[in-house]
């Protein structure tokens, strides 16, 4: 028996780490370093209903234990994602996650109607998107408005729900109840934090937004503390994820109340961070004489 066999949504995977969106392509672009098949599943690249190119200028930024990206969701839209991007990603043999953000209410729906013809295993509901009918305030930062378009997307989709928070929102825990109180499946945290960069030679902001998202170790310890507080304020699964780079961090997570966990920044530094994770969880079962990982989450 699998001890890293986790169930999530209704999905089985064969572990819990879970390639990040954003940070992995669509599942390819890792191949030349390691089986994406042993992964326990894969969060795409985030989509909006019809595509985008992403913001110019300067788009990452290296800081102290992290980095700041502003890549602003280019993506192929839902349409190109299911006609080239699904097959191939189907194909991996490892499970299916697909991150899916809007900027208005039925952008959500329709694009969550649109992957209803297509198998995946969860929909990773991204609601920290700007909303251009609220005046560009995203759905996450206010608890009406995420409640508002997680029971449009639940009621649009025939897949399990997994709503990814953003930690900018003024209280994360309630946010995660208002989720679930809308009807989320699941809830994955955290997404990026608000930071910014300054060229001091050109004394001006770095980014064309001024604005950009914060990940990497450095915000590991306050992500590690949000997954802890929601996943004892709700009754659905958690999924962790801010700064995991190594198996500890992972575990650290699992203990922390979380039923998976995904990687993202980390494998810009080593490319074989996750397989590195998986090995690492493998051996602590087998050492701690564990028959499943799920005997640790959430002890802490």
């Amino acid at each position: 028996m699998n001890p890293l066999q986790t169930k999530l949504l209704g999905a089985t995977l064969k572990n819990p780490v879970i390639a990040a969106s954003g940070t992995f392509g669509f599942g390819g672009e890792y191949a030349r370093f390691f089986d994406p098949s042993l992964l326990g599943g894969i969060s795409s690249k985030g989509l909006t209903l019809n595509g985008s190119q992403g913001n110019r200028g300067v788009r990452v930024w290296e800081t102290p234990s992290g980095m700041l990206n502003s890549i602003g969701l280019e993506n192929p839209g839902v349409r190109r994602f299911i006609a080239e991007e699904y097959p191939k990603m189907r194909a991996l043999n490892t499970g299916l996650l697909v991150n899916l953000g809007g900027h208005s209410i039925e952008d959500y729906i329709e694009g969550a109607e649109l992957l209803n013809a297509v198998d995946i295993g969860i929909l990773e509901l991204n609601i920290s998107c700007p909303n251009v009918k609220s005046g560009g305030m995203a759905f996450g930062m206010d608890e009406k408005l995420a409640a508002e378009v997680v029971r449009a997307a639940k009621k649009a989709s025939r897949h399990p729900l997994l709503v990814k928070l953003t930690p900018n929102a003024p209280s994360i825990v309630s946010l995660a109840r208002a989720c679930e109180e809308a009807g989320a499946d699941g809830l994955s945290l955290v997404n990026t934090f608000l930071g910014m960069a300054i060229d001091i030679g050109q004394k001006k902001p770095v980014f064309q937004n001024i604005n950009a998202g914060l990940s990497g170790p450095a915000i590991l310890p306050i992500a590690l503390s949000m997954v802890h507080r929601v996943a004892k304020a709700v009754q659905i699964p958690v999924v962790g994820l801010g700064g995991i780079s190594t198996w500890q961090d992972a575990l650290s997570f699992l203990m922390a109340g979380a039923s998976a966990i995904q990687v993202g920044t980390a494998t810009f530094a080593n490319p074989l961070a996750m397989p590195e994770i998986i090995q690492g969880l493998s051996s602590y079962c087998e050492k701690e004489g564990l028959g499943r990982i799920a005997e640790i989450i959430g002890i802490v």
